[in-house]
């Protein structure tokens, strides 16, 4: 552990323990939360550590509220995290959004189980995926990544917060229950080593502050309550100064802006893991835990002289929706085996088209793919 509190060197440690460290490592020193199983170790982690680093952990009346909370925090000057699972996820969405519209930095873990309603709360699932890119209402972009080790939990956690500072929005490190309590070696680099994105607050003075005008990459510059500044922030179609707009005048330019600013970004965005792809003919795109069972079917069918690769999504929103229309090009098929009825694969099919077949292995949830589920629509593929 280094001086001034956060951990160092080789650890032994959960995906959700790994979450709260990486989220620490980035300098989170305020979590609200509220309890829910598979992501309640998170909040238990947070609520040891914080105070031990001079943070504030706070258990919030619900989901709705922690989420709120966050975002307070955030305008507050401090880097702020919450975790959950399916139910707590659907509660938070309305103040999602919030921090949509108001442009928020923060990070939002969320441990997936088996839905729908409250479902497995104790077993794996990946069905939250759509919700993280749809699940508050209106037009937006966002960023979610998904790990599948706790060693990329952690990594990804700070990652999950650099893009947050970068591009001013609530940011979903959207893990699986297997990842969450899965336990691994966790390698923490000192301090010096770890890269972390500051937040862009504005050089301007306070009588020429405009806290809603974007830099030229779309994003505007912040402050912190409480330095001298005025500000409005408000859930309401809002001009540059913050007043709010109600006109589709108003309106257009600024949703068109909150939609570009992640897409017209993309590129600096997308995290992709690529496998024997040259001279694949059929490719298995997933991620999470899926992707380590995915990883092995690859490599016995490599053993079996089948030409299959791999793509493993690390971020899944916004989707490499060119990087996939580019191998469906050249490729026999995708097989998209996901712990869910088929979400992700939509996106797979989309970027596809209908030149090539796009199968999916559906998994309710529960447990993980059987190797040989894979395989057998692997080879209906090459067959």
């Amino acid at each position: 552990m280094s001086h001034d509190g956060v951990l160092t060197g080789e650890q032994f440690m959960s995906g959700v323990e790994a979450a709260a460290e990486g989220g620490l490592a980035a300098g989170c020193r305020f979590f609200a939360g509220y309890p829910i199983t598979p992501a309640t170790e998170v909040a238990e982690r947070m609520a040891e550590r914080l105070p031990e680093i001079g943070g504030i952990f706070i258990q919030m009346e619900d989901e709705i509220a922690s989420m709120n909370a966050l975002l307070g925090a955030s305008w507050g000057g401090m880097k702020s995290m919450s975790s959950t699972s399916g139910p707590g996820f659907s509660l938070m969405m309305e103040n999602f959004g919030l921090g949509i519209m108001t442009e928020t930095p923060c990070v939002v873990v969320n441990v997936q189980r088996g839905g729908p309603s409250t479902g497995l709360p104790t077993l794996v699932g990946q069905s939250d995926m759509m919700q993280a890119r749809w699940g508050s209402h209106g037009d937006y972009a966002v960023i979610a990544l998904s790990p599948n080790s706790p060693q990329e939990a952690f990594e990804l956690a700070i990652q999950a917060f650099n893009f947050s500072e970068q591009y001013r929005l609530p940011v979903l490190l959207m893990m699986d229950e297997s990842v969450g309590h899965m336990t691994e070696k966790v390698v923490i680099p000192p301090a010096d080593q770890i890269k972390l994105v500051p937040r862009r607050l504005t050089k301007d003075p306070p009588e020429k502050y405009l806290p809603f005008k974007p830099d030229a990459d779309l994003v505007p510059p912040m402050i912190e309550f409480g330095t001298g500044y005025r500000i409005h922030v408000t859930g309401l179609t809002h001009d540059e100064r913050g007043y709010p707009a109600v006109n589709a005048e108003t309106h257009r330019p600024l949703v068109k802006r909150l939609v570009d600013k992640i897409e017209k970004n993309a590129d600096k965005i997308y995290m992709y893991e690529e496998h024997f792809l040259d001279d694949a003919e059929v490719v298995l795109i997933s991620y999470g835990i899926t992707a380590r069972i995915t990883q092995q079917v690859m490599n016995e069918c490599r053993e079996q002289r089948l030409k299959v690769g791999h793509l493993r999504l690390i971020v899944c929103w916004p989707f490499p929706f060119q990087r996939v229309r580019e191998l469906a090009d050249r490729i026999k098929g995708f097989v998209v085996p996901e712990i869910n009825m088929g979400q992700m694969v939509l996106e797979v099919e989309r970027a596809a088209g209908r030149g090539i077949p796009t199968l999916r292995v559906p998994n309710g949830g529960g447990e993980v793919h059987k190797p040989e589920e894979i395989h057998a629509v692997v080879r209906e593929v090459i067959r």
